[in-house]
């Protein structure tokens, strides 16, 4: 499984961002663009205390375990692969919501930040883009806790890989060819 990369969930964030803003431009020269709802940042941030909460109680499980405490519970590996999965989704999803949302807010700032209705939709805006951050933090801080440590091959290991001299291929003797 690869790691996330801050690079592509930018540029999914740019993406979304700018053609939310040029789609909320458009819709708005057709009438009424439609509300961001107040339950926006509310989930996102829902999500992102799930996120930070399974990485919390992870590592402190993975912490007793590698300190060999008598009543420690380990960590299934199932486990472990799911919720850096869920982590991953999360934040490739939490990344072109907030965008989405962030470019809806740049449109309502620049244009109609007069309208009382439209500035508390532009901090909404703004509260879905902070939550969205707070998930994609959460995620990289889970991802982070469940890495696997680096393992070097030594010597020894790689003496152990290689065949036994016995089991080496021997040529045959020259009788036995024809």
């Amino acid at each position: 499984m690869k790691q996330l990369r801050i690079g592509v969930l930018v540029g999914l964030f740019a993406v979304a961002g700018v053609v939310s803003w040029a789609g909320a431009r458009l819709w708005d020269t057709f009438g009424s663009l439609p509300s961001v709802p107040v339950a926006a940042p509310i989930v996102l941030a829902l999500i992102a205390v799930v996120l930070a909460a399974t990485a919390l109680s992870l590592r402190s499980r993975l912490r007793a375990q590698r300190e060999r405490q008598p009543d420690a519970k380990g960590v299934d590996p199932m486990v472990a692969a799911r919720a850096v999965v869920f982590g991953q989704a999360s934040a490739l999803v939490a990344a072109l919501v907030a965008g989405m949302y962030g470019g809806v807010g740049v449109f309502l700032a620049m244009e109609q930040l007069d309208v009382p209705a439209r500035r508390d939709q532009a901090l909404y805006a703004g509260g879905s883009v902070l939550a969205g951050a707070g998930v994609v933090a959460a995620a990289f801080f889970l991802e982070r806790v469940l890495k696997l440590p680096r393992t070097t091959t030594t010597t020894a290991t790689a003496r152990a890989r290689r065949p036994a001299p016995e089991a080496r291929r021997r040529p045959r003797p020259r009788s036995a060819r024809s």
